[in-house]
């Protein structure tokens, strides 16, 4: 019956312990989640520009700009150059 009471205690501190991990990384999961996306919109807005740079579009590397086409992808760049275009 020791047996048993050792086992169920140590069960419980690793599915606590697994249980903290996940809390304590979400946030980081996040960031680092955050931080690839705005890698990529860096790297869609470059091409944008080479790419826009032809035709006279040019979109402008800013915080908000990398976020958005980090966050929306090729739509968000897209939107972004229909954005500037219709702005002058």
């Amino acid at each position: 019956m020791e047996d048993f009471q050792i086992y169920f205690a140590l069960g419980l501190l690793v599915l606590l312990l697994v249980l903290a991990g996940k809390i304590l990384l979400k946030p980081f999961k996040l960031l680092f989640r955050l931080l690839y996306n705005s890698l990529v919109g860096i790297i869609l807005l470059w091409l944008a520009n080479l790419i826009g740079g032809a035709i006279g579009l040019f979109l402008p590397l800013n915080l908000v700009t990398i976020l958005i086409a980090g966050f929306l992808g090729i739509p968000g760049v897209l939107l972004l150059l229909i954005m500037k275009a219709l702005m002058g």
